[in-house]
């Protein structure tokens, strides 16, 4: 590095890194707290997609008996932002700049939702952090229902930063 160029400072939480070196990245989720009693099953399907299901039990449902909104949020919130960390490594920092959730109907039964960012789209990030330091990208996952019917809709908002600058 340049006596011009500097390394901002962004890692991920040592609680979480413990987790992922003791269990692995999917079993860290798994372990974690909220999604363990949320029954909240991440699942990674290969190396650009992680799929995460929540059956309908009682430490999820709300006050009629459908999903708790904050659960089917919870289920969708760290994905897209843990892939992007995954991917561009530590040379990069990926924050959540904001979110909406849109409740289309009631979740019943088990409910699920799938994250992918292909590697034609982390090459494209990559070549415009080369052009500027930080960039935003939006995101979008629909919950599915157990017959495919779109129970809610998820926006991310990433902020996407390049750490070395000269």
């Amino acid at each position: 590095m340049s006596s011009r160029s500097r390394r901002l400072q962004f890692d991920v939480f040592p609680l979480w890194q413990f987790l992922q070196d003791t269990f692995g990245f999917e079993q860290s989720f798994a372990v974690f707290g909220p999604y363990r009693g949320a029954s909240i099953e991440p699942h990674v399907l290969d190396e650009h997609t992680i799929e995460v299901r929540m059956p309908l039990v009682l430490s999820n449902t709300n006050y009629v008996g459908a999903h708790f909104g904050g659960s089917l949020y919870s289920m969708c919130d760290p994905w897209f932002m843990a892939l992007l960390i995954k991917h561009l490594g530590p040379d990069y920092m990926v924050w959540d700049k904001g979110a909406k959730i849109d409740f289309v109907q009631p979740g019943q039964g088990t409910v699920k939702a799938v994250f992918h960012i292909p590697a034609v789209e982390l090459d494209e990030i990559r070549e415009q952090l080369q052009k500027s330091k930080k960039l935003i990208r939006h995101y979008t996952v629909t919950v599915q229902g157990e017959s495919g019917e779109t129970v809610a809709t998820v926006d991310k908002e990433l902020y996407i930063r390049r750490l070395v600058t000269t």
